[in-house]
């Protein structure tokens, strides 16, 4: 991963730590995030609440995300029961939040574009409720 995508993202990071925080969410940033599909790059808890985020700062018109990493984003929901979602934000536009099944197979990776995302995403005020 080049350093300045690293920078914009663990900002992105930050940014959503902050929004969950300000509507009374305790959230964790997993270190090593991004390095492997171990875990997921934050936790968010609220009573009655549970979310595991893979987040992304893509500014492009889609993101895809290897099947090995699909597959360990659905192991960790499977196992934990937390409700894992792809945080995507894009700028000057916000967040979009979506589960995994809205993520598209293709022959070697799972993608969803930034228009279906507008269309099904779940928007920050529609999450922290």
């Amino acid at each position: 991963m080049a350093f300045g995508t690293y920078v914009k993202g663990a900002r992105a990071e930050r940014e959503l730590i902050n929004k969950f925080s300000e509507n009374g969410f305790n959230v964790i940033r997993a270190a090593g995030s991004g390095v492997n599909s171990l875990s997921p790059d934050l936790l968010a808890f609220k009573r009655g609440m549970q979310y595991a985020f893979e987040c992304k700062a893509w500014d492009s018109g889609s993101l895809s995300f290897e099947k090995e990493k699909v597959a360990g984003m659905k192991r960790w929901e499977d196992n934990t029961g937390i409700t894992f979602l792809i945080a995507w934000r894009v700028s000057r536009d916000g967040w979009y939040f979506l589960p995994l099944h809205a993520l598209v197979e293709q022959e070697k990776r799972f993608t969803i574009t930034l228009k279906k995302a507008k269309m099904i995403g779940q928007r920050i005020e529609d999450v922290c409720k």
